[in-house]
């Protein structure tokens, strides 16, 4: 009976090589076999995506928000701008700041110089054609006078944008329009019959402002416009800042 048990109780106990006994199941399986195991790493995997869903959503808002309120973004080229303000766009009239002269005349082709600017580095010959003579009395041009070949009157417009800032009747240089422009630019329209504009009023490159006429000072040029450009306080010539024809 004893040896019956012995043998029984040897065929049960697991076989063994070289003192190592014989292989049982592992630690991963044994924890895979787990009813919980493959819950926990769901719920583990979700938690790290929401994670990583959080922090980019973060970093989004928060460079959104380092722009600052009220950014003028070109939306497109002209007067019109798209601007973002409180995070919503909105279209802008704004006036471009690179605007160029334009001759002051509806048809620059049909006028020409008939007194140059007086330069006072210019030749002797220049400033002979660049002084106005009054009775007995010579006086250096500071603008240039235009007219027509055939001594028609013609229109006369605003060289740049800007508003006005003088309308005059002088005895001597006749009507008198002034506009005051940005960066310290001012244009001055003198000879002038029929004005279009008053004191105050803001006018655009191209408007129509006056027609060209006669004064005293220049009453041997017949109908003509004299056109006068200051920077800064100082009278400059102006076919510095024409536009070729």
């Amino acid at each position: 009976m004893n040896e019956q048990n012995k043998k029984t109780v040897q065929e049960e106990t697991p076989k063994t090589t070289q003192g190592v006994p014989a292989s049982q199941p592992s630690s991963w399986k044994r924890a895979m076999s787990k009813r919980w195991v493959f819950p926990a790493a769901y719920i583990a995997a979700a938690g790290i995506i929401l994670t990583l869903v959080w922090v980019y959503q973060g970093t989004s808002e928060q460079a959104l928000n380092s722009d600052p309120a009220g950014v003028v973004e070109t939306g497109t080229k002209g007067t019109e701008e798209t601007a973002v303000v409180d995070g919503e766009q909105e279209s802008v009239e704004v006036v471009a700041k690179s605007e160029g002269f334009v001759w002051p005349v509806a048809s620059p082709s049909e006028v020409s110089i008939v007194k140059p600017f007086y330069e006072s580095e210019g030749s002797t010959e220049e400033h002979e054609a660049a002084m106005v003579q009054y009775n007995d009395t010579f006086i250096p041009n500071t603008g240039v006078d235009l007219a027509r070949g055939d001594n028609k009157s013609f229109e006369v417009k605003a060289a740049l944008s800007g508003t006005v800032t003088r309308v005059e009747q002088n005895p001597l240089t006749g009507q008198v329009v002034e506009i005051t422009h940005d960066e310290n630019l001012k244009t001055v329209y003198q000879s002038l019959s029929d004005v279009k504009v008053k004191e105050n009023d803001e006018v655009k490159q191209g408007d129509a402002i006056a027609s060209a006429g006669v004064n005293e000072l220049g009453k041997t040029l017949g109908n003509h416009l004299h056109f006068e450009v200051y920077e800064d306080g100082q009278p400059v010539n102006p076919k510095g800042f024409l536009p070729e024809k």
